[in-house]
């Protein structure tokens, strides 16, 4: 195995997914200097996707974090796109799409065709998705790698890094070398366990302040007060489940529970029911607050 130092830096990064999670990371790879690919689904999601970035671009200037010269130089580093096959000569593919399994396999399928090298990493950004079931419906298994980014990624510093049982040597070495060395971020190693380290001990209590809130026990606003005030946390829990989405929270939940099968992971009724009304959070404007 190469040293740390012999390890070769990615130059040409693939994004797949605009979002709030995928402008994100689109941002701190181009403000690092790679050439920035960023595949969304139609040119108007494109367009959205582009303008969170610039948006973003905009905040890390009036802050004082980037001059000028940084925004223009990471702006002009980034390509949107709406074809997958604008990927095939990116040496590492970051998966960033809605957390549903059935769609980052079927999408993990088509990176096998479309990315033409055959050491090139394939990552994805999953919360709480086993990595196995992704490396499995690609060609190359010992290629995949989770590469677990926190919203917003140009802010949190800590990325959670999963191998699983097909994952190789090289291709750990090489995504670590990636968010440590490249893009200056903290990395924590974790089994492929769906929820990983962050998740698996953040969601249940996210559940709980729900199934609380839920039952009458307490308002929302003592909730989370209790936890700021009490506890020294940045934010409320029912604050943060609109911060990380609502339906982002189910599915992390449905994939604790469909793992372990333990109680603490199941889904409350009222997160499943803000859900199917399309009260997400922040995105929708409206979850447990207002916005």
């Amino acid at each position: 195995m190469n040293s740390e130092s012999d390890i070769a830096d990615f130059s040409r990064i693939g994004v797949i997914g605009a979002g709030l999670m995928g402008s994100g990371v689109a941002e701190v790879c181009a403000l690092a200097g790679m050439d920035t690919i960023v595949i969304e689904a139609s040119p108007e999601a494109a367009e959205a996707g582009m303008a969170r970035i610039d948006k973003s671009l905009a905040r890390g200037m009036k802050a004082g974090k980037r001059t000028e010269g940084d925004v223009e130089a990471a702006r002009a580093r980034i390509q949107m796109d709406n074809d997958l096959a604008a990927l095939h000569d990116c040496d590492l593919v970051v998966e960033a799409i809605v957390e549903n399994e059935a769609a980052k396999v079927g999408l993990f399928s088509e990176l096998s065709d479309i990315v033409v090298s055959p050491d090139a990493v394939l990552a994805s950004n999953t919360s709480s998705i086993p990595i196995m079931k992704l490396a499995m419906a690609t060609d190359r298994p010992e290629n995949v790698v989770g590469i677990h980014f926190f919203n917003p990624v140009p802010v949190l510093p800590l990325v959670e890094l999963v191998t699983s049982l097909h994952t190789s040597k090289t291709t750990k070495a090489r995504a670590e070398h990636f968010a440590q060395q490249q893009l200056d971020k903290r990395v924590i190693v974790s089994q492929d366990r769906a929820g990983f380290i962050v998740n698996a001990l953040l969601i249940p209590y996210l559940l709980s302040a729900i199934r609380m809130y839920e039952s009458g026990f307490a308002s929302k606003e003592d909730i989370d007060d209790g936890m700021v005030a009490g506890c020294a946390h940045p934010m409320g829990p029912l604050r943060l489940t609109d911060l990380i989405g609502l339906d982002t929270t189910m599915a992390v939940a449905e994939s604790l529970y469909t793992e372990f099968k333990e109680q603490l992971y199941a889904p409350p009724p009222l997160l499943a029911r803000m859900c199917e009304a399309g009260l997400l959070g922040r995105k929708t404007g409206r979850g447990f607050y207002s916005y």
